[in-house]
């Protein structure tokens, strides 16, 4: 029940980041939005630090720098897909394949799940599809490159998920800041190689602190539930993140919730219930 609830805030902090950071991309190139997230993602776990401790051994240190080569990954293939659209079929497949590939390492693993489970985790996996969806079934069919792109953005994203969760239980933060370490490195690399190109506008550095330092404790709170639960649970409840995103855009810049989510959150609700019962 620990590792259920802190999934479901890592979630829950997941959606937020990317709803801070997309408010901020707007205001200028992502770029510059993650020249400013990252390192203040980077402060938080370093604050961090003497309060949960970190042990600086070879597998934490290498699990945690292959999570933030990952995860490097997957913020540039998934803004490319993104940009090629359509948005409301790659987005599902992205989150889908997010979420699905955990569940696979874990069951692999050995992990088992009770009859409430088996019931709750596919009822999961479509709510991830439901809520990440966006409006409308008329939209333009995706090419094959956006449609790889899309799974190679799900699979970066999984990665990171499971190279946490591989890092030694007794590391405290040491993954998360060899991950956000090499991760910052990476993006600021190639923010500096394209500087030109990024344009002159200032980027929100309010929304963009606050985008990396949520982003930080939705790593926190995915590694204590990886290291309570299964995996096979926690990964699926963490790729809910979008429902988090979708109920922001409505409460703050009145989106509409459309159909297809909403049945999606309900399910969700289920399905997180079914969990629990596990």
């Amino acid at each position: 029940m620990i590792a259920l609830l802190l999934a479901l805030g890592s979630s829950l902090a997941y959606g937020c980041a990317d709803f801070l950071g997309g408010l901020g991309a707007r205001k200028a190139h992502v770029l510059r939005t993650v020249m400013i997230a990252a390192p203040a993602s980077l402060a938080v776990e370093v604050l961090l630090w003497p309060l949960l401790g970190a042990t600086f051994s070879p597998a934490a240190l290498g699990w945690g720098a292959a999570s933030g080569i990952a995860s490097a990954a997957a913020f540039a293939l998934l803004y490319q897909t993104l940009a090629l659209g359509p948005m409301n079929v790659l987005s599902p497949v992205t989150a889908l394949v997010s979420a699905a590939l955990p569940v696979a390492v874990g069951l692999l693993q050995g992990e088992h799940l009770g009859a409430a489970g088996l019931i709750g985790l596919p009822l999961a996996l479509v709510a991830v599809v439901l809520v990440s969806a966006g409006h409308g079934a008329h939209s333009a069919r995706p090419s094959r490159t956006a449609l790889l792109l899309a799974f190679g953005a799900g699979a970066a994203i999984a990665l990171q998920l499971v190279f946490l969760h591989q890092a030694p239980a007794d590391s405290g933060v040491a993954p998360l800041l060899a991950g956000r370490t090499v991760s910052s490195a990476i993006t600021l690399t190639a923010a500096a190689l394209m500087f030109r190109r990024l344009g002159s506008e200032r980027p929100a550095y309010a929304l963009s602190a606050a985008a990396g330092v949520l982003d930080s404790l939705a790593n926190l709170l995915f590694l204590l539930a990886a290291r309570s639960g299964d995996l096979t649970v926690v990964a699926v409840i963490t790729a809910l993140y979008p429902a988090g995103t979708v109920l922001l855009a409505r409460g703050v810049l009145a989106e509409r919730i459309h159909r297809g989510q909403l049945v999606g959150l309900g399910t969700a609700a289920v399905a997180v219930s079914l969990l629990a019962l596990t």
